[in-house]
């Protein structure tokens, strides 16, 4: 088929208006909020599940892989199109299906925006949980294909604790029910292995998600730290006291100032560091736990102890943990995200590692990252235009990756893998465990169409960046 007619035939299932197809209107399709760029032959955007079907048996049919795309806010090159693929975007498919108040549900498309289903389901006394800092941007579909977290997935868990069932395009366009209404279903549990699988498997066309009632208190302290080793103390006493608070985020003093730059969220322009820390529960519950969390930042060294139990007050705290990878803008106009993940204990060591790269590879390093988990987001801010300076900062992504991995971490907390970290693939798993995990995608889509080249390496060799030589540091290398 010749791409004219390709194109005309996905007119024919969408609209003609809802094709993107020229060069100068496909640029915004050619990249996420990750450093690699790919643009796509064609971005349809249907308005159903049954075009999302048409189109992706058109594509089956004529060979054509495809992808997925939400809000294009992910951190891996997870959206982009294969080579000579195309996108199905889901701006048109945004509608909030049914909010079940009795059974604290809601069935919702992959375009709803994560921030616009848990305000809307908030007029009814429930919330939808996971939280990811592009909370305001992100796409539920896209939350689903990257098994998305957020600052409160220390307590309730990230998106697949959430996801009860979906229904679900395969390569081949055949809609089928994966999960159903219920948190236990018989059978295999394909609803699971579906959330995170990178939109390799399959295009979910319609998402049932579990709510919560609204909590009965809330209350969120700002412990203030002159450095950040004794912040990590804090976090480690926190949960040392046995408490699982709701969320525990860190900022380190650079993340504060840019923060600071473009928003007043009450940080002090001194600190070391910031511990958010946010209780939830019955109010006796949360009286008590809060004394305790009081005492174990005091102990640990904190300057200064807030405590926001207004709205208002917390939600600006909130807003500057929120903007602040925007907010880096204001030190540098690029940034390159690690998201690895690191047992508590390990924190300090691993941040002390960030400050060695730092220093060694010459490009700043911002902290602003799930401290209860151990989910750690150096970010890497550069200026692209400086020669040689982008394959510095992968050079040290490379080298943070491997020491995460060597302190007994992993290679994603929330971001998934797709292009940014495939090639860091074999540092945990052998190719035995990558070919049962092929195996795994086969069983969903056999022909391989479906976001190709996304999680797993290549094919070559992975060298430690710590053993390579000078010819290897090639620009294409880390990218």
């Amino acid at each position: 088929m010749q791409p004219s007619e390709f194109i005309h035939r996905l007119q024919d299932i969408v609209g003609p208006d809802y094709v993107i197809h020229h060069p100068e209107d496909l640029l915004v399709y050619e990249y996420d909020g990750s450093v690699d760029r790919s643009m796509p032959r064609a971005v349809a955007l249907p308005s159903d599940a049954d075009q999302v079907s048409r189109v992706l048996a058109l594509a089956y049919d004529e060979g054509v892989p495809l992808v997925g795309r939400g809000s294009g806010t992910g951190l891996s090159g997870g959206a982009l199109a294969p080579p000579g693929g195309i996108q199905i975007a889901f701006t048109r498919m945004n509608r909030i299906l049914e909010v079940d108040t009795e059974n604290l549900t809601a069935t919702i498309e992959p375009g709803v925006i994560n921030l616009d289903l848990d305000t809307h389901v908030r007029k009814f006394g429930m919330r939808y949980a996971p939280d990811p800092s592009s909370q305001k941007a992100c796409s539920l579909g896209g939350n689903i294909a990257e098994n998305a977290g957020g600052p409160h997935c220390l307590a309730y868990g990230t998106t697949t604790n959430h996801v009860l069932g979906m229904e679900v395009a395969l390569e081949d366009g055949t809609l089928v029910q994966l999960g159903g209404s219920a948190r236990q279903v018989p059978g295999y549990d394909l609803r699971g292995v579906f959330v995170g699988s990178e939109g390799t498997f399959g295009i979910a066309t319609k998402i049932k998600v579990r709510l919560l009632p609204l909590p009965e208190t809330v209350r969120t302290f700002l412990g203030i730290f002159p450095d950040i080793e004794s912040a990590c103390s804090a976090v480690s006493a926190v949960i040392g006291h046995g408490i699982v608070p709701a969320a525990l985020e860190m900022i380190d003093a650079l993340s504060i100032r840019a923060v600071q730059n473009v928003t007043d969220a009450g940080y002090p322009d001194d600190a070391g560091a910031v511990l958010l820390i946010e209780l939830e529960g019955l109010w006796e519950e949360v009286d008590e736990v809060s004394r305790e969390v009081e005492s174990a930042l005091w102990e640990t060294g904190a300057n200064e102890v807030r405590v926001a139990e207004e709205d208002s007050e917390r939600e600006r705290l909130w807003l500057g943990r929120k903007t602040a990878f925007g907010a880096f803008g204001t030190i540098a106009p690029n940034y390159y995200l690690v998201d690895g993940v690191v047992p508590r204990t390990r924190l300090t060591q691993v941040l002390r590692k960030v400050s060695e790269v730092s220093e060694k590879y010459g490009i700043i390093i911002a902290n602003v990252f799930h401290a209860g988990d151990g989910n750690l987001h150096p970010c890497m801010l550069f200026d692209e235009r400086e020669p040689g300076v982008k394959e510095r900062a992968m050079a040290g992504a490379s080298e943070l990756m491997e020491y995460c991995v060597e302190m007994g971490g992993s290679l994603s907390g929330e971001h998934g893998i797709g292009l940014e970290k495939k090639q860091f693939m074999p540092l945990v798993y052998t190719e035995h465990d990558m070919e049962a995990m092929r195996l795994v995608r086969d069983a969903f889509a056999p022909s391989g169409r479906l976001n190709p080249g996304k999680i797993f390496p290549d094919g070559e060799e992975y060298v430690p960046v710590t053993q390579r030589t000078p010819t290897q540091v090639d620009p294409d290398f880390y990218v």
